[in-house]
Formats: C-alpha cells, sequence, structure tokens
C-alpha cells in the first residue's frame, strides 16, 4: 500500500546513493521528508563536527537535485521526528538501523512513540555490507568472537542487492528545507589539515583510488606510500554504502578483509554493548597504570619514539591516520607503556574522522590484549615495525 508522507529519519547513512531507507521511502510513498536531528546529548568532537556538517550540506544538494531537501533539527530525535510526523501528516518513518547502546535506545523509543502515533516504523540495513546477527556460527551463540572464522562465513553469505539512486523526491506541499550550518551552528576542525565531507567527495576518492586497487595487497602496510583508500571517514558517516564498495570490481580480498573486519566489530558491539567501558576477554589482564605525564606525551606525539610520534602527529594534523601506525601506537600505549586502552580509545575517538563505538573500541581492545585477538600478549616493536614498514625514515620524517 502506498503512503501518502513518510519522514526518513537520516543517522549515519548521509547519501543517496545504495541508500535502502530512501529507496524503500521513495517507493512507497507519494512525499517523503529527509530529516537529520542533531542530538544535543551526543558529545560530537570539532573534528566529527565538521565533517558531519559538510556531509549534510552534500547531502542537500543531492536531495535538491532530485527535487526533495533536507530538514535539519537540534534536540531529541524521537521528540523531532515525531513532532515532524505531525506536522505532515505522515504515516510513516523509515530508518537505518544501527548497533550501538545509543542507536538501540533510539530505535526503541521510536518505536513507541511511533506506536502511540498511530505511525509504521520500518528499519533498514544499509551501515554494513552483512547486518550484525545475520550470520551466526553453526556451533552456537549469537556472534563470532574470532575473525577469521567471521571471514569465512561473511564471504559465502548471500548479501542483499544494491537498490537504485531514486530520481524524483518529493516533499509535501509547502515544506521547505533548512541550511545545516544555520540550524546547527560553524564547526571549525580541531585538526589543521582534514578531509573534506560528503558524498560526492567520497565517489570521487574512491574513483580515484581504484586504479591502484589491485597493488593493495602488496602497498597497504607501505606507511609512506599512503597506498590505503582513505574512505573509512566516508563509510562510517555513510556517505559512502559499504556493500557498493564492497561489490565494486577490482577490489582484492585483502581490501574486502578490511570491509569484513568493520563488519565483525557491528557483529561484535551488538553481542557485547559494553565494548568501549569492560574488556571483551573473560579474565583479561586489567592492571594498567596510571601515568598522566606519559598519557600527554603519548597524545602530543612526544614520546621520543620516531615511529610512534610520527603516528600521533598525524593523527593530530589529519584527524586520521594509517592503519600500521594505529596498531603500532596502540600497541606502545598499552603494552609498552602499560597504559589503559580506554584512554588510548579516548583520544583516538576526540581526533578520528572515522571513530565509532565498535570499530574504535574493538580494534583497541585487540591491540590492549583485551578483545578478540587470540593471541592477547601480541606485541608490535617500534623498531621492527621502523624497519619493515618505514625502511628510509620517509614516514617519520614526514610527521616529525
Amino acid at each position: 500500500m502506498t503512503m501518502k508522507t513518510v519522514v526518513l529519519l537520516l543517522t549515519r547513512d548521509l547519501r543517496v546513493h545504495d541508500q535502502p531507507a530512501l529507496a524503500a521511502a521513495c517507493a512507497n510513498a507519494e512525499r517523503v521528508v529527509p530529516l537529520f536531528v542533531a542530538d544535543p546529548a551526543l558529545d560530537v568532537p570539532d573534528n566529527r563536527r565538521r565533517f558531519l556538517l559538510e556531509s549534510l550540506r552534500d547531502l542537500r544538494d543531492a536531495l535538491r537535485s532530485r527535487g526533495g531537501d533536507l530538514l535539519v533539527r537540534s534536540g531529541d530525535p524521537v521528540a523531532e521526528t515525531i513532532r515532524l510526523a505531525r506536522a505532515v501528516g505522515a504515516e510513516g518513518v523509515a530508518l537505518t538501523a544501527d548497533v550501538s547502546a545509543y542507536a538501540l535506545r533510539r530505535q526503541e523509543r521510536l518505536a513507541r512513540a511511533c506506536g502511540r502515533e498511530r505511525l509504521a516504523l520500518k528499519l533498514f540495513a544499509g551501515v554494513t555490507v552483512v547486518p550484525a546477527g545475520e550470520v551466526t556460527p553453526s556451533t552456537g551463540g549469537d556472534h563470532y568472537k574470532v575473525f577469521t572464522p567471521y571471514w569465512r562465513a561473511w564471504q559465502a553469505h548471500r548479501w542483499r542487492a544494491t537498490v537504485a539512486t531514486p530520481r524524483k523526491i518529493l516533499l509535501p506541499d509547502g515544506l521547505t528545507g533548512d541550511d545545516p550550518g544555520t540550524v546547527l551552528g560553524d564547526a571549525k576542525s580541531e585538526s589543521p589539515s582534514p578531509m573534506p565531507g560528503g558524498e560526492s567527495e567520497a565517489r570521487r576518492r574512491l574513483k580515484a583510488w581504484l586504479p591502484q586497487a589491485a597493488a593493495y595487497p602488496d602497498r597497504h602496510d607501505d606507511m609512506p606510500g599512503d597506498a590505503t583508500s582513505r574512505l573509512s571517514p566516508y563509510l562510517h558517516f555513510g556517505c559512502l554504502s559499504p556493500l557498493a564498495l564492497a561489490t565494486t570490481g577490482g577490489l582484492p580480498d585483502a581490501y574486502l578483509r578490511q570491509l569484513c573486519w568493520r563488519d565483525f566489530y557491528q557483529q561484535l558491539l551488538a553481542a557485547f554493548p559494553n565494548l568501549g567501558l569492560q574488556a571483551y576477554r573473560p579474565n583479561a589482564d586489567e592492571q594498567w597504570k596510571d601515568d598522566p605525564v606519559a598519557l600527554q606525551a603519548w597524545q602530543a606525539g612526544a614520546t621520543g619514539v620516531p615511529i610512534v610520534d610520527a603516528g600521533m602527529r598525524q593523527l593530530a594534523a589529519e584527524g586520521w591516520m594509517h592503519n600500521r601506525a594505529r596498531l603500532i601506537t596502540a600497541s606502545y600505549l598499552t603494552k609498552t607503556l602499560g597504559l589503559d586502552w580506554r584512554a588510548g580509545a579516548a583520544w583516538f575517538a576526540r581526533l578520528l574522522l572515522d571513530a565509532d563505538v565498535a570499530n574504535n573500541n574493538g580494534n583497541w581492545q585487540w591491540v590492549a590484549g583485551t578483545g578478540t585477538d587470540t593471541k592477547p600478549y601480541r606485541r608490535f616493536s617500534p623498531q621492527r615495525q621502523t624497519e619493515r614498514f618505514d625502511p628510509d625514515g620517509e614516514y617519520i620524517r614526514r610527521w616529525t
């Protein structure tokens, strides 16, 4: 049955290409009202606020080019969604499902509110390639605890089909959108040289990187070569569909594994909501030191260990860090300095454009030995890592 009007509540799905919630809303309603609500209760660091604002502006342009627009509000997402639904006489609400504790509370509250208002609420996939909980171990349990078996199951699983981009999006008569900057206020990055936000930029970067994709298995650990795709911030904000990326021709398994790691941590978070607060591995050794001076030196890239300091300075400058540098700097904090992984995860969350609860904390726990690594006492020696991945010191010089 076709509805007259549907409100599309946007979260981490800021795109028009392969956007299942948007596509379904346009297919099943005469009018669609795209809405983004910034929740003041969420403390979004400056780097991600700026990236978000640019992504919203780009999304608004894309919606306008198809006849629609973007409404932006500040407040409680559930209350604002219901208020708008009443104002436009909507019959339903569409939302992309997510798995963080915050997202689950939002979904549960919205479901109750829609029930009271007699609004149909429909959840859609779109944050991952394979939704959390869709692949489970044949031996039992609600999630995979080790990556390699998950990788095999993930590859064998039948993925959903990508959806077409709506050609036409119609708003209710008399309704106009908002300038995101006017509603949310201007945002300035803490990092001086960040990546620009938005789906247009994501698609441009993917197109430019694809000719190099075949070399990814040999070059992804080449720190000075900087040959990775740098698409993680766009995946985090949903400016790029992870499924559309995974089904792009020419991507080697080594790259698909990185997308699979992202999904792996999402299903881990869905099963273990306290991933950012407590050790995932039972009986993990959590005897951390308290050394504010050492922590501050690590944050500032002033430990005196060149490869560690270079990584931390790249993070500060760009709001992004090479994945190999993430492993090295995290290992140094936890295994060498003996400091709590939560302090490291919090610093990364402050600066990284791509930091989310699942991947940031999942990776930190893996390195710290409290997570899913089957070799929890593994260390990344700064000297050996430098010899292997920055033998001429080019990466170190670049960020010193």
